[in-house]
């Protein structure tokens, strides 16, 4: 009785075990028919059991994946020779949804009463090679950095003196060739001192301050900066919230470079005036920060090119200025930006960022 027992309490704890872990447990039949499917394979693959016990395998694997599995079944059944059992592996594994993610999987077998049974053991690497990426990147980052600030520290000395003479021989130049190549230096000068400044910002390892920010009212400090600039270029400008408070984690003087960034952008898109408008909206447990402008728009083949590094469409810029935004924004946990552009008709820039706390 005693015996019983202590086999069910432990029967008992090995399935409580199996259904609470982190990993997918799939367990199939000699035929393929799936037996057991616990709540971490449901959360990874997207299907409910009720969706895949009982039914063949076949329903979580694409067609090829499935043949292969199959064949290597039968082979085990005849053989007896283990190939894939006991051994992990990287595979790409497809969710419900048809999205597809890199896992690693392990196999084991077991013989009851005669028959086999097989289970494959699945963990989502999607977190781990995200987090992979990220460190191999700043690793880069960091030794760039290194070179950037070498390379600022030899530049930057001449540069500055360069446009210092420059501009005085502007102000003594009459004859207007030589005013016209002078004036062109000093524009140049200036490009190289920008383009320094934003290498150095990029490449520079970043901390992001974590402090309560209110964003509306950052918005509008943003806006009361632009606006006498806006006038004076025939630009309309707008400000509007949905009237809910919106309090985010974040570096404030970080996110307030990324929303300039972003409305001189659209001065710059609106050479010939038009209409300027920074919009916040709760949604949820999130902020929408919308920046929107009626310019010149982005053409679509250019529209994934423009966080690249050093990609740009404007005259004079360093290509860096949208990458260093979207760099700060995804520096903030759970934040995102997106682009919606349209060409002859503007440009909707979308910040999202999660709030501290539920707005009331």
């Amino acid at each position: 009785m005693n015996a019983c027992y202590e086999e069910k309490k432990h029967i008992a704890i090995l399935e409580g075990a199996v259904e609470n872990t982190n990993e997918a447990f799939v367990t199939i039949d000699q035929n393929h028919k799936v037996l057991h499917f616990n709540k971490a394979a449901e959360r990874i693959f997207g299907y409910s059991r009720e969706e895949v016990i009982g039914r063949d395998l076949d329903v979580i694997m694409a067609p090829a994946c499935s043949r292969d599995h199959r064949k290597a079944v039968q082979r085990y059944i005849r053989t007896r020779a283990p190939r894939r059992i006991g051994h992990a592996t990287e595979i790409t594994a497809t969710r419900k949804s048809g999205e597809t993610f890199p896992a690693r999987i392990s196999f084991s077998v077991s013989e009851v009463e005669g028959k086999l049974y097989f289970t494959a053991i699945v963990r989502d690497l999607t977190e781990t090679k995200a987090l992979q990426e990220r460190m191999i990147r700043s690793e880069r980052l960091a030794a760039l950095g290194q070179v950037v600030a070498e390379i600022n520290h030899e530049i930057k000395n001449p540069l500055v003196l360069i446009g210092g003479f420059a501009r005085q021989l502007i102000n003594q130049a009459r004859d207007e060739k030589t005013l016209k190549k002078l004036k062109i230096i000093a524009d140049e000068v200036l490009r190289l001192e920008n383009l320094l400044k934003d290498l150095r910002v990029f490449y520079s390892p970043r901390t992001v301050k974590s402090e309560d920010v209110d964003i509306h009212s950052l918005l509008m400090e943003v806006h009361d900066l632009i606006k006498s600039d806006c006038r004076a270029k025939k630009i309309q400008t707008s400000f509007e919230t949905d009237g809910r408070k919106a309090i985010v984690k974040g570096d404030r003087e970080k996110l307030k470079q990324v929303f300039l960034n972003l409305v001189n952008n659209g001065i710059e898109a609106m050479e010939k005036g038009g209409h300027l408008s920074l919009r916040s909206d709760v949604k949820g447990d999130r902020v929408e920060i919308m920046i929107v402008d009626e310019g010149c728009g982005i053409p679509k083949q250019e529209q994934e090119k423009i966080f690249s590094p050093f990609y740009t469409t404007k005259r004079h810029g360093t290509g860096l200025g949208l990458s260093i935004s979207k760099s700060i924004i995804e520096d903030h946990a759970g934040s995102s930006f997106f682009v919606k552009s349209e060409e002859g008709k503007g440009t909707r820039f979308t910040v999202s960022m999660p709030l501290v706390k539920k707005t009331q």
